[in-house]
């Protein structure tokens, strides 16, 4: 306990000595930023790969084979976990146009060479035979049919990366609305860009529900080129739920028609853009609607549909390494993010953002926007002008050396108190013999007094065992019954025979052991 007692002590006076020499470093994440969600920004271009075999039987019987690729949307998703999982919405991936009958138009004015519009329309020709071939080639698939047609829908997704990623990946759908404007869940197939897997955005909990709520819209027109960045813009959001329709927009002090505005991002290619609130950085929502009407859909909707396609949203290390590196770099300490970014261009080197910053720290590391250059600068600035700061290191060094060579002996000396104070192991000594009285012959025991008592016994005496015979004083005659007194007259010691006490001489009875003097 005394050692335990010690080691807090010292403890005590150790720690704010080391703890002066680290320097703190806790900063508060930056609001109103986009650079969370703008790495997992991507293009969605969705197409349908149609094979038609035209049966030609006008003439001979002809076999003509064409395969085309049918655009059926394009947009913007998200990625919301390392695996590559990305939400955008259903009609970028899903068409209710019916493509094979533009295949049929498209087939059929090649080989007939008639006019015929490349649309989704169906179409009559003037020619009778010629349009009873036609309309057999149209869906459904007939016995008479004479055209076979085969139709695979292609999903590429374009990440934004440093350099440019021109066929993308691939990426099949795992779940689409029932809506056009409900969120599709869509996961990569084939290779994958990185170990550490993709960056990923942060889904917000809930909507908020406060009118005029700042947000910001992401989102690419084209696929991700260094001539062609992430288009980002602001909105508000009106208050109240989002309905069937979708949460609106609606600038507070009326300078800008929101709606019309991001209605034309919609149709530039923000179509499932990631809406991100202004203060944390989530996504709450994705950018529906188009022309003059631009809208979002709430979060629940995509958590909902992400549950649907048992997706899991999940951040990853290359996240963890960037937001590390963003909060140093928007906090000015462009000095520590240097390392930061450097970090995250290991675990991913295409990040076009952590590439973009790490570029701009290292031109302002160290100069007057560096807070962590003008902090060291400012300590060494105070240290100059004050005292030398040896002194205090070396007074510092020797107090801690002398507080440990006190506490050193303290402990040895504890240590031999206490083994001073065990007590020493028993000697063990032999005792020498006595020979009993009984055993010598003749042997006579003079007692003065007998205290405590000697143990009674009914032995008689003379015999081993039995009262004990004392002597009388020197010189006195045998005393007389009546008087107890010797023949000079003096008066005669008695002393009880069974436990050696004095008797007076009137005394019938000894007073310590109650044994009768006559006896």
């Amino acid at each position: 306990m005394r050692r335990f007692v010690l080691a807090l002590a010292l403890l005590g006076v150790l720690v704010p000595v080391t703890a002066a020499t680290v320097p703190a470093f806790a900063h508060e994440h930056p609001s109103g930023i986009t650079d969370l969600v703008t790495p997992a920004v991507v293009r969605v271009e969705a197409k349908a790969r149609v094979d038609i075999t035209l049966l030609d039987h006008v003439g001979e019987l002809v076999h003509v084979e064409r395969s085309y690729d049918v655009p059926i949307g394009v947009g913007t998703g998200t990625v919301v976990n390392p695996d590559g999982a990305v939400v955008t919405l259903t009609r970028v991936v899903k068409t209710d146009k019916d493509v094979a009958v533009y295949a049929a138009n498209k087939i059929f004015a090649e080989h007939h060479k008639v006019k015929i519009p490349e649309d989704f329309k169906r179409h009559t020709l003037k020619d009778d035979q010629l349009n009873h071939h036609l309309q057999e080639c149209y869906p459904p698939k007939l016995p008479t049919a004479t055209c076979i047609i085969d139709v695979t829908t292609e999903v590429r997704v374009f990440p934004n990366i440093s350099r440019p990623d021109e066929e993308g990946f691939k990426a099949e759908i795992t779940r689409v609305g029932d809506k056009p404007d409900s969120p599709a869940v869509l996961v990569p197939v084939g290779r994958a860009d990185a170990s550490a897997g993709l960056p990923t955005a942060p889904l917000a909990a809930q909507v908020p529900d406060k009118d005029s709520w700042p947000v910001a819209v992401a989102g690419f027109t084209g696929r991700p080129a260094p001539n062609l960045p992430e288009t980002v813009d602001i909105g508000h959001l009106t208050a109240g739920g989002a309905g069937e329709g979708g949460r609106k927009f609606k600038d507070p002090e009326n300078k800008v028609d929101e709606p019309r505005k991001l209605g034309a991002l919609v149709d530039r290619g923000l179509l499932g853009g990631p809406v991100i609130e202004d203060k944390k950085g989530e996504v709450v929502g994705l950018l529906v609607g188009g022309g003059e009407d631009g809208r979002m859909i709430g979060v629940r909707e995509v958590t909902k549909a992400l549950a649907e396609a048992k997706v899991t949203a999940r951040r990853g290390p290359i996240d963890a390494a960037f937001e590390q590196a963003l909060t140093r770099f928007h906090t000015h300490y462009y000095g520590d993010a240097v390392p930061a970014f450097q970090r995250v261009l290991d675990l991913y080197p295409g990040h076009v953002l952590a590439a973009a910053h790490l570029k701009t720290s290292q031109q302002k590391r160290g100069t007057a926007e560096d807070e962590g250059a003008k902090k060291a600068d400012a300590a060494a600035h105070h240290t100059s002008a004050g005292l030398p700061l040896w002194p205090f290191l070396v007074a510092g060094g020797v107090l801690v050396l002398a507080v440990l060579a006190g506490a050193f002996l303290l402990w040895r000396r504890r240590g031999t108190e206490e083994e001073a104070e065990e007590p020493p192991p028993f000697e063990q000594r032999p005792v020498p013999r006595v020979t009993p009285p009984d055993e010598v012959p003749d042997a006579t025991v003079v007692v003065g007094r007998s205290f405590p008592a000697l143990p009674r016994t009914n032995t008689a005496p003379g015999q081993p065992g039995g009262p004990v015979l004392v002597a009388r004083d020197p010189g006195a005659g045998p005393a007389t019954k009546e008087t107890g007194t010797g023949e000079s007259g003096t008066v005669v010691q008695k002393y009880c025979t069974a436990c050696g006490m004095r008797l007076g001489p009137a005394h019938r009875f000894c007073g310590y052991c109650g044994h009768p003097t006559e006896a």
